[in-house]
């Protein structure tokens, strides 16, 4: 698990992995990790699915940052539940002094028109929501100590990143230009970590290689491989061969449960063959 020991300098956590292997849940776990000791973290999601309320079982997360538990230590976790629409509008006050524009363009539709003829500029609000976040300052000091995004799965997290490829279609400069060239700044920075997540399964094990091949390809930091749902052996692997073989000592085995205060005598041989059973299969 990421930890502020394992990763130091990084500040920016983003936990990917194929649908299914829990990365809404490590990643919350990430976010609780971090935030040990009495520091504030805030918890991204990106996708829409209120994954992160359902995971804390709080109501719905609108567009502003909530706290959803409390770490060891006195430390926080804030949640974010990035909404699209509500980035492009707080984008067009930000740089353009759109604020009203805006409420037009939601009340016309032409927020959906916008994400849907230009699908890049989805990924650059999201990416640049989340810059936001990491380099933000109160009163002079880090806004968070750490922010930890549950990201898109792994089949699209190049490119979810790959904000500068999106920003060469819509804008040669600009605001929007300049956004994304401060977002891949710090994405391929020292203060971020992409970690991946993963059960041992072909298909996902498949997956996590192929995306940390694409993202070591457009030069973004690999941070942890996180296995996830994998149970510890019953036997160490000498006592799992020995039990497939049926070589277990039987009698000390006997004498163990009866220092145990149980018949050994009678439940010796059903224990082995169960052991051998489980060693087999």
């Amino acid at each position: 698990m990421p930890t502020k020991a394992t990763w130091p300098a990084a500040r920016l956590h983003v936990v990917t992995g194929k649908g299914g292997t829990g990365k809404t849940t490590v990643a919350a776990a990430v976010a609780l990790s971090l935030a040990a000791g009495g520091r504030r973290v805030l918890l991204v999601e990106v996708e829409e699915r209120q994954g992160i309320a359902q995971l804390f079982d709080t109501p719905p997360l609108p567009y502003e940052e909530r706290r959803v538990a409390v770490a060891r230590g006195g430390g926080e976790v804030r949640a974010l539940a990035v909404d699209v629409e509500a980035a492009l509008l707080e984008y067009l006050e930000m740089f353009y002094n759109l604020k009203r524009a805006g409420r037009a363009l939601r009340r016309m539709g032409a927020v959906d028109f916008a994400t849907a003829i230009a699908p890049g500029l989805r990924d650059v609000l999201l990416t640049g929501k989340i810059k936001e976040a990491v380099t933000r300052q109160v009163k002079g000091a880090r806004a968070y100590d750490a922010v930890v995004v549950d990201a898109p799965p792994t089949g699209r997290i190049a490119r979810f990143l790959s904000v500068t490829k999106h920003v060469a279609g819509l804008a040669k400069g600009g605001p929007i230009k300049t956004q994304s060239d401060g977002v891949m700044a710090v994405l391929r920075s020292s203060q971020t970590a992409i970690h991946i997540v993963t059960v041992l399964e072909d298909m996902p094990v498949q997956e996590t290689a192929d995306a940390i091949a694409e993202l070591r390809a457009i030069g973004l930091p690999v941070g942890s491989i996180i296995v996830n749902m994998a149970s510890q052996p019953l036997l160490p692997v000498g006592a799992m061969a020995r039990a497939a073989g049926g070589r277990l000592d039987s009698a000390t085995i006997a004498a163990s449960l009866k220092e145990a205060g149980l018949d050994g005598e009678s439940l010796a041989g059903p224990l082995l063959l169960e052991a051998a059973e489980h060693a087999q299969g």
